[in-house]
Formats: structure tokens, sequence, C-alpha cells
């Protein structure tokens, strides 16, 4: 059981991560902390998108899954919500 949580606790982890490293690096959006501020809210963006795809299971079922044990989409889509919140909030304290 330890390992089916922490399987999903590192899709998740990776996840944040990539979201981060495109945003920071290829899109090149400037945020406070720069790398570092761009992985964390990634990653509670990531994890986020977990808990309301545990929220919404039912909701967001039809979404495919990787290895028929995580739901990939939603801590996608909420991660890069929350980058781009990021963004547009710090865009203001320049």
């Amino acid at each position: 059981m330890f390992s089916f949580y922490f399987n999903i606790g590192m899709i998740y982890l990776l996840i944040g991560f990539a979201v981060a490293l495109i945003s920071y690096f290829i899109f090149k959006k400037n945020v406070p902390g720069k790398f570092l501020g761009a992985l964390i809210i990634a990653l509670i963006g990531s994890y986020l998108g977990g808990v309301l795809e545990f929220v919404f299971k039912d909701l967001i079922e039809y979404l495919s899954n990787l290895n028929n044990s995580v739901n990939i989409f939603p801590p996608l889509i909420s991660s890069f919500i929350l980058m781009w919140l990021f963004t547009k909030v710090s865009e203001k304290y320049k």
C-alpha cells in the first residue's frame, strides 16, 4: 500500500518539476524566487490537482490513467493554471 501512494506522490512531484522547468526555462516567465519559486508553485499546483482529482473523481473519470493508477491530467492542468496565476500576480510587483 505504501508503494502505491509513494508512486502517486512521485508522479505528482515529477509533473510539478516538469511544469516549473517548462514555465521558467522555455516560456521565460519571470517569477519571484526565480526557478525555486516556480518549482514551489508548480509542486503546490500539482498536489492541489491531485486533491481535486480525488474530490471530483466521478466528474473526471473519463480522463485517461497512467498505469491504471494515476490520473495525470488534474495535477498537470492545475499546476499550469497555478503557475500562470502566479506569474500574472508577480508581474504587478516588478
